[in-house]
């Protein structure tokens, strides 16, 4: 039996006539569920609990054939390139940034992601944070818990019903999040690399035009490197002191030190942010506004979402092993 105590140590010659699992390197921590899974199935090692990662690797190296990851943990190219026979990477997650995809393609190597899952939960964590930055949820919680509204009624807020949403990526997640706009009466527009004639929203082929349209923008893009600082001055100048800015996507996607000059100065109405640049650092500056709603990267954390993303993960990796398609190719 395989057993945890044992699962970073080389991999040694099984005894004549034994049924030999196939190796698995895994990065880093995923959910039990998923690792008591690939536990069962595979010879499991982990490359963030080796004690010695050099030998871990030589001794891997000329028989591994898949990698179990997660979109945000680093694996970069030079890593993959230690491993000439994997042929697979299996992500969870519906981002995959940390992945060096460009490399992966030139090794010819299939890279999985699980975006089914995940788009409703991080489609809610968008409309949590579009009411709870527009209505000042939170800033009235602790009014009331402060006892303040015995002494004066609070302040009046924006609206969400009726206003103009804007979406900065119409994918799975960005559609979850036009449905819900719908169900508020709002006039529905977004940007993408391409029209979607489906769709049914009118489409903007520039992102500063989107922003000067809409009150509310949410940025619902993947974290690559065609979208680094997408969101940047002319975009959130373009939103104004009377627009509010979401973000579910990745911090990397905004020119972080201008979105927060324009919070701190009032250029920008207000912000809801799920992500931020260097996680799981957040800027100071923004923990004394109350004009922003702050969350912890946590869009798609619920125990069933995590879980789903992990089976996802399970399976593309039965369905390379046993010589089928994976499910959820990237």
């Amino acid at each position: 039996i395989f057993s945890a105590r044992n699962r970073n140590s080389p991999p040694r010659p099984p005894p004549p006539g034994t049924f030999v699992k196939s190796q698995l390197l895994v990065t880093g921590p995923l959910m039990p569920d998923t690792l008591a899974q690939l536990d069962a199935a595979y010879r499991v090692y982990r490359y963030d609990l080796a004690p010695d990662k050099e030998r871990l690797i030589a001794d891997l190296a000329p028989t591994l054939t898949a990698i179990a990851t997660r979109g945000d943990y680093a694996l970069p190219g030079a890593l993959m390139r230690r491993f000439p026979r994997v042929r697979l990477i299996a992500s969870s997650g519906a981002g995959y940034d940390g992945v060096d995809i460009d490399a992966a393609r030139e090794l010819g190597i299939t890279v999985t992601n699980t975006p089914g899952p995940v788009a409703e939960c991080v489609a809610d964590m968008a409309w949590f944070l579009i009411i709870a930055t527009v209505r000042r949820l939170l800033v009235n919680d602790r009014y009331v818990r402060a006892g303040n509204w015995l002494k004066a009624p609070v302040m009046l807020t924006d609206k969400v019903q009726g206003e103009r949403l804007g979406i900065v990526g119409l994918g799975r997640i960005g559609k979850a999040i036009a449905r819900r706009g719908e169900a508020f009466n709002m006039t529905i527009a977004y940007h993408g690399r391409h029209r979607q004639p489906d769709a049914g929203y009118r489409y903007y082929d520039n992102l500063v035009d989107l922003a000067r349209e809409s009150r509310i923008l949410v940025c619902a893009l993947p974290g690559r490197n065609e979208t680094r600082g997408l969101i940047g001055k002319a975009v959130i100048d373009a939103l104004g002191p009377h627009g509010y800015f979401i973000n579910v996507s990745r911090g990397t996607t905004v020119d972080e030190p201008y979105l927060v000059d324009a919070l701190v100065n009032k250029r920008l109405g207000g912000a809801g942010l799920d992500v931020f640049a260097d996680e799981p650092r957040v800027p100071d500056a923004l923990f004394a506004l109350d004009n922003v709603v702050l969350q912890p990267h946590a869009g798609s954390g619920t125990l069933p979402t995590r879980n789903a993303m992990g089976q996802i993960l399970v399976d593309n990796l039965a369905a390379f092993f046993a010589g089928r398609p994976v499910l959820t190719p990237v």
